[in-house]
């Protein structure tokens, strides 16, 4: 199976369900970013509940910043996408490495730090952007945006991210998001916490090639759970051109740009995202001279 998010209703539509796959995608950030196992497991974390959010968001134009930033040693994460979702992001540290942690696992949390904060940033359109910020609780990265959801945008949620990597790279990488809507009863709430609890971690559901619709099922425990949508494929992808550059270089002003000009007579700049490079000729700086 493919990458792939899947929206549910369970439970006659009083809780909502949104499963996610993200196997081929955080693959191919691993790959641009050639990053160390445990930066591949907390940046396809990132990746993978940015796609979720990103994915509620109703128009094309409207796009989400995530930052994480940590006190631990792979430093900042940054992601960004529109609502197809397509994502992109970056790693301040993407060769951090510790060793496993207490059950053998990757040491995500330990990576990522428990002292530091989640920014998000929704641009939907409105004369403001919308500006969430919450505490990290663990590092690990579903506990912390269940915590962001209850405290920046006021709303109860169950997030799940797994991503395993083994030494070919990424073996499976995916995640579920549920909410209770108004309507949601005591009752089904509790359902949905045993569902959870039976269910175990994401990581091996996935491991075990289970389908999305399957997952669904087995974290509300309700086997009679409705399909609402099931055609978005995240996918990692940037946007960046030489257009963009050149405008960066403008930005710079005057000053700085005639500097590179006499020093170095060229310039190379690449891209944070996917680490394409653009070279620009002297005389290509000149012409951007002009236009300043």
């Amino acid at each position: 199976m493919g990458d792939k998010i899947t929206s549910f209703l369970a439970y006659d539509g009083r809780i909502s369900i949104t499963c996610i796959k993200t196997t081929k995608m955080v693959e191919e950030a691993r790959r641009i970013h050639d990053l160390s196992p445990v930066s591949t497991a907390a940046f396809g974390r990132l990746l993978t509940i940015t796609s979720l959010m990103a994915e509620e968001m109703k128009n094309k134009k409207d796009k989400i910043t995530v930052q994480i930033k940590g006190n631990g040693p792979i430093g900042m994460m940054l992601t960004t996408a529109n609502n197809i979702p397509e994502v992109k992001g970056y790693v301040q540290n993407p060769y951090a490495d510790l060793p496993l942690n207490e059950f053998g696992k990757l040491d995500v949390g330990g990576a990522v730090g428990q002292i530091g904060k989640i920014h998000v940033i929704k641009d939907i359109g409105l004369k403001e952007p919308y500006i969430g910020v919450s505490n990290l609780t663990s590092g690990e990265i579903a506990d912390d945006f269940t915590n962001y959801f209850v405290n920046s945008e006021q709303r109860q949620a169950a997030v799940a991210l797994g991503v395993l990597v083994d030494k070919n790279g990424v073996r499976e990488a995916g995640g579920y998001f549920i909410t209770p809507m108004p309507d949601a009863t005591d009752e089904d709430i509790s359902n949905v916490e045993k569902g959870i609890f039976e269910a175990g971690a994401i990581s091996k559901m996935l491991d075990e090639k289970l389908s999305l619709i399957d997952i669904a099922k087995k974290v509300t425990g309700d086997k009679n759970i409705k399909v609402i949508e099931d055609c978005k494929v995240p996918v990692y992808k940037c946007d960046c051109s030489k257009e963009k550059m050149a405008k960066a270089l403008i930005s710079i002003g005057k000053k700085e740009l005639k500097d590179i000009i006499e020093e170095d007579g060229k310039a190379e700049l690449v891209c944070h995202f996917c680490n394409k490079k653009y070279q620009f000729s002297k005389e290509e700086l000149e012409n951007l001279l002009k236009q300043i």
